[in-house]
């Protein structure tokens, strides 16, 4: 039986984050249980086909849920980064479910780390560097991308090359 149809969204997200599991896939799921799906979309300038540098980078939100289920899990207990700032804290990490998975979440600093929203990405690449401030979680992903979420709407995320991105 799915956990989706027996507990209810919010309950489930919650367990599954002190699980350390979140849904396996692009999305954002947040403390209240919806979950927005994600798409990265990537486009090269003509006349640099060849350099990564020159990549543009989308994570375009594709669909809202306040109801769904999925069998598929993975771990996002490999936390690289944190760091805490007026009783919130910013993590990031990878998936050892696949190498090429990278998370970003944004939590309360209290005793059970409560969720606000946890971001999954399969193509991000780890993310190894986490900072946060009043208005946005800034993660920097080993590919050298930097992911910038704004607090309140993670689904409107702008990714940049940072100085160290891959050629």
């Amino acid at each position: 039986m799915n956990d989706a149809v027996a507990v209810p969204m919010a309950e489930l997200v919650h367990r599954r984050w002190r699980d350390r599991e979140a849904p396996d896939g692009d999305f954002i799921v947040f403390a209240d249980g919806s979950l927005r799906v994600m798409d990265l979309l990537r486009t090269r300038s003509p006349d640099r086909p060849d350099d990564l540098r020159a990549e543009s980078w989308c994570w375009l939100e594709i669909l809202r849920a306040t109801e769904w289920s999925t069998d598929d899990w993975v771990e996002v207990g490999s936390t690289r980064a944190t760091q805490v700032h007026r009783g919130n804290r910013a993590s990031a990490g990878e998936s050892a479910h696949h190498g090429s998975i990278g998370w970003v979440a944004l939590t309360r600093d209290d005793e059970d780390a409560t969720l606000e929203w946890l971001a999954v990405s399969r193509w991000s690449d780890p993310f190894h560097e986490v900072t946060l401030d009043d208005t946005a979680v800034t993660a920097v992903s080993t590919a050298g991308r930097v992911w910038t979420f704004p607090r309140d709407a993670p689904q409107n995320v702008r990714i940049t090359a940072g100085p160290g991105a891959r050629r």
